[in-house]
């Protein structure tokens, strides 16, 4: 029997839906189905749930999907969707802000912004979810999400939640790793600093102006393919290889910046995956770099 059919749901209240397709929830817009998807009605609900799946269950903690690749196989497993029930966002001391992991980037560093607070501005340009940030140590013009948190939440396989600070841990550039019995993050603290002359909230709004102007701003991308190598940029290394404009299937080396690959038209997940392979074998035969993907990849292929 299925984990979907022998799970005993009655007293839940999201909503559980089979063979979600997943091009609907990632921001290249490709991908195949997820067995089962759970948007849970808010936190309890959530802890709900994720009791009731069978321990071997895989799982998949999904916010705006900006920065995944679901093959076109899709996701043999549960994704829960976070970002419509884990949305709170205060500022419970002068110094911090709470942020549920459901919260958009976006939305923390304006908050922060109107607070007349500094230090979360770079957030304003990651187009995912403080989870997906938290996961991945997202950054942007020289901030890291890792860099500003004072403690973080997270939900065990039991249903217990723990609060976790920096050095409980492991984190580096575009890379975090949970304790084993970790299913991922709840919410967060960062620190923040006063902005009283709003100096940080002029260069945030500058950064921003800049990335509208320099990327692919709104064409179905994950935002940076790539992580950047030590001392270089992974789109000069892209550009410098002539791949700019390259194209397999329906994905293109974006035009506009080479570390961004565009979807569109009749693109699958296989024509992404396939150019994201691609870039990384002609880097490496040209310049001795192997760059890293800073999407993840799941599922099965067709």
């Amino acid at each position: 029997m299925s984990a979907l059919r022998a799970m005993d749901t009655g007293a839940l209240r999201g909503e559980l839906r089979a063979h979600e397709p997943m091009a609907r929830h990632t921001s290249w817009r490709v991908g195949g189905v997820a067995d089962r998807f759970y948007i849970p009605a808010d936190r309890a609900d959530l802890i709900a749930f994720v009791t009731r799946l069978p321990a071997n269950e895989p799982l998949l903690w999904l916010g705006l999907g900006s920065n995944l690749l679901v093959r076109d196989g899709g996701f043999r497993g549960t994704v829960v969707a976070l970002h419509n029930a884990l949305d709170a966002l205060t500022q419970p001391a002068e110094n911090q802000i709470e942020a549920e992991a459901g919260v958009h980037c976006a939305r923390l560093a304006k908050f922060a912004e109107r607070a007349r607070l500094a230090g979360l501005g770079f957030l304003a340009g990651i187009p995912g979810t403080v989870g997906g940030a938290l996961a991945m140590n997202a950054g942007a013009w020289g901030g890291e999400t890792w860099a500003q948190v004072i403690e973080a939440e997270v939900l065990l396989r039991d249903g217990s939640t723990r609060w976790l600070q920096p050095h409980d841990i492991t984190y580096g550039y575009r890379h975090v790793e949970l304790p084993p019995n970790a299913l991922g993050f709840l919410a967060a603290r960062f620190a923040v600093t006063a902005d009283a002359d709003g100096r940080y909230a002029e260069q945030t709004r500058a950064s921003l102006a800049q990335r509208k102007a320099t990327q692919p701003v709104g064409k179905p991308s994950a935002g940076s393919t790539f992580r950047n190598p030590p001392n270089d940029f992974a789109a000069r290394l892209i550009e410098s290889c002539g791949l700019k404009g390259f194209q397999i299937g329906g994905a293109q080396v974006s035009t506009q910046h080479a570390n961004f690959v565009i979807a569109e038209g009749q693109a699958r997940a296989a024509d992404v995956e396939a150019l994201i392979a691609h870039i990384q074998t002609t880097v490496r035969a040209q310049t001795g770099v192997q760059l890293q993907p800073e999407v993840k990849i799941v599922g099965e292929s067709t």
